[in-house]
């Protein structure tokens, strides 16, 4: 039987079936295949497993983490920083101390001020699912080179900006490095790679009565939040900003600020909770940099709290009336809670390992900030790099400076040192410590 007119014959049609099946059997596999990476799609981490490089082997990454094989290598963009633990490992060794680094200030300097202990230099942050490549600073200038980097912020972030300083310059001969120290901006140049790691001091970020004449008294101070003019000046031209301010906003419940010109006088201003007043000066900041800062010439970087360990039993419960605001800038001093369960402790004082309990978190970081931080730098439109040290640092209550410190230029006096509820400082970091981890951090997002 002839076949029909216009009608292909069955054998053709049967193939051509068969082709088409075929192809959308292969196209809908490598779609849906469940391939070892789409069990992962759900992780925090990149999908790059994670290879040990030579720095890793220095170190001995791989045999003091077992787990290391299972995990990725860190990409900025899917690997969280805030899940992880602080481990010991008392092989890996700080790239400098506070007796060779001659750039260290006295009042981080623990070990040479007398600390005892040695531990709190060998913590480790490993994170759940990432492997956080190890401070080079080889790479770290290479990075840096032809670049202005500058830290911006308050005494935090001053030890932050000794740290990364401290980290690279071991590697640069004497010849080829220098600091100036001025009273609110230092330079430290790397004239090899013709880069400069800097510092400039703006405790509040936004201008304030208390900027370089510092008022001691917290209930004096007051903050023109509608202005960074006089500090951003000295921003222009800066290739990589790092900002932080926190500590001195909460130096009371309520903040005095002004809007218009100190030149006006210092009258008219008015009180406001102090995480109201962060956002206005937070909301001025973001300001400048989106009618400023060009993105494709300028890395724009924040760096969340710095928290604070002053937890101490009440020994003057009778003093303290927290509606009274005579009291709020002693508040700290005299009273906290237990916040990591050592009732023998006074504050920071003789802590000599971290809190060990997953997600810890204390009376000295405050998620209003936090939220204010995270909710203004999303509307922006000049991307900022927000990076969390706030959860990592929580744990580290053996980490602070405590007794082993200066005040007003002068170490602490043996009187001093022996009552710790009023003179330990349990704000700022020993050095070498955790602020060299949050600058490991900062290079793996550069």
């Amino acid at each position: 039987m002839k076949p029909s007119r216009g009608k292909l014959p069955l054998p053709i049609i049967t193939v051509v079936i068969c082709a088409f099946a075929i192809i959308a059997l292969l196209y809908t596999e490598r779609i849906t295949s469940p391939s070892p990476n789409s069990i992962l799609r759900f992780k925090s981490c990149s999908r790059k497993k994670h290879t040990p490089n030579s720095s890793d082997r220095d170190g001995k990454n791989d045999l003091d983490d077992p787990e290391a094989d299972e995990k990725f290598d860190f990409d900025p963009e899917e690997c969280s920083i805030v899940n992880g633990k602080w481990v010991f490992n008392s092989s890996v060794k700080p790239l400098y101390t506070d007796r060779s680094c001659p750039y260290l200030d006295l009042q981080v300097s623990c070990a040479k001020n007398g600390r005892p202990d040695s531990a709190y230099r060998h913590w480790e942050w490993q994170l759940d699912d990432c492997v956080l490549p190890r401070f080079n600073p080889k790479t770290a200038l290479k990075k840096l080179r032809g670049k202005r980097l500058m830290f911006v912020g308050d005494s935090l972030q001053r030890g932050q900006w000794q740290s990364f300083v401290c980290l690279v310059e071991h590697i640069i001969p004497e010849d080829k490095k220098s600091l100036h120290r001025g009273r609110s901006h230092s330079v430290f140049k790397a004239k090899e790679y013709n880069a400069t790691i800097e510092f400039y001091w703006a405790p509040f970020i936004v201008e304030s009565n208390s900027d370089l004449h510092i008022i001691g008294d917290p209930r004096q101070r007051i903050l023109r939040v509608d202005s960074v003019s006089k500090h951003a000046k000295h921003w222009l031209g800066v290739d990589i900003l790092v900002f932080n301010t926190y500590v001195w906003w909460m130096s009371g419940l309520r903040i005095k600020s002004i809007w218009g010109s100190f030149a006006n006088g210092e009258e008219g201003y008015e009180e406001l909770d102090a995480p109201i007043a962060y956002r206005l000066g937070l909301k001025t900041w973001a300001n400048w940099v989106d009618s400023t800062v060009n993105p494709n010439k300028t890395r724009v970087f924040f760096t969340t709290m710095s928290p604070t360990h002053m937890r101490s039993v009440s020994l003057y419960p009778h003093l303290l009336d927290i509606t009274n605001p005579r009291f709020n800038n002693h508040i700290p001093l005299l009273c906290r809670s237990a916040d990591w369960n050592n009732m023998d402790g006074i504050k920071c004082y003789n802590e000599t390992k971290p809190v060990m309990k997953r997600g810890h978190w204390g009376t000295g970081s405050d998620k209003r900030i936090m939220n204010v931080v995270d909710s203004i730098v999303e509307k922006m439109k000049v991307p900022v790099t927000v990076i969390n040290i706030t959860q990592m640092s929580e744990h580290r209550v053996d980490a602070h400076t405590s007794v082993y410190t200066e005040t007003q230029g002068k170490l602490l006096t043996q009187e001093q040192k022996a009552d710790p509820l009023r003179h330990a400082d349990c704000i700022h970091w020993c050095l070498p410590g955790v602020p060299d981890t949050w600058n490991q951090v900062f290079l793996a997002y550069l």
